[in-house]
């Protein structure tokens, strides 16, 4: 966990510590991020990283009277505007969650990655609690969610509800942009678009060997071979293995 540093409020240029919440001297709200280029700590709303001179993902705090509670910590969720991404973050324990069109840009898009990765460097207040191992429930509906390794290969154990979106613990979120970064989902999708292909075959081959003993009674099964569309949507959809 990175410690506190001094850094400059957006607003009025005062130093104020990288760990409060409120600038002392004229009184705004803060909240920390980390550059995309260097990872180092800024304040939401800062033009330019104080470290190396980077631009500022633009961000900016959203109503968030129907975010909903982390599934975690049980506080509310703040809504942000990360660049051109809508998603909800608990300041607390670091979380993020993403509604399932969301994520589904974010894995496609390359500067919504470059756009959220900047809050992979964010400070972590001390009181938050390490993510046991369990099921928690959706911020929108409150049922229980699945826990799945996303893409069945990348090794994160992501929170999904099918409906309304994915919960990613604090370091998640930039672990699954750096798999998809480096082709991750791409080796995924081919490795799922192979096995689809197999699986036809095999039924194929089914058929035959059932239309040959059927063909007397004149009844038979049919399969329908539909190669369907490989967009990201049903890609996403796919690889979480529940």
């Amino acid at each position: 966990m990175k410690q506190p540093e001094a850094l400059n409020c957006p607003n009025c240029g005062g130093a104020v510590a990288s760990d409060k919440s409120k600038c002392e001297f004229c009184g705004s709200r803060l909240k920390t991020v980390g550059c995309s280029a260097c990872l180092g700590m800024m304040f939401l709303g800062s033009k330019f990283c104080g470290h190396c001179g980077a631009t500022a993902s633009h961000a900016e705090l959203l109503d968030s009277s129907a975010a909903g509670e982390c599934p975690r910590c049980k506080v509310k969720l703040q809504s942000l505007k990360i660049g051109e991404v809508g998603i909800r973050e608990c300041e607390r324990c670091g979380g993020f969650w993403s509604d399932v069109r969301t994520f589904e840009s974010i894995c496609s898009n390359k500067e919504h990655q470059a756009s959220l990765l900047g809050f992979s460097g964010s400070y972590v207040h001390p009181d938050a609690a390490r993510p046991t191992i369990s099921y928690v429930p959706c911020p929108d509906c409150k049922q229980l969610m699945n826990r799945s390794n996303f893409a069945k290969s990348s090794g994160v154990i992501v929170d999904l509800c099918k409906q309304h979106g994915v919960w990613f613990d604090a370091g998640e979120l930039p672990k699954i942009i750096d798999f998809i970064e480096k082709g991750g989902l791409d080796r995924a999708r081919e490795k799922e678009k192979i096995a689809i292909q197999d699986e036809r075959s095999r039924l194929r081959d089914e058929e035959r060997r059932l239309a040959m003993m059927e063909r007397r009674s004149g009844s038979g099964g049919h399969f329908k071979d539909d190669d369907g569309e490989w967009g990201i949507g049903k890609v996403i959809s796919r690889l979480f293995d529940l």
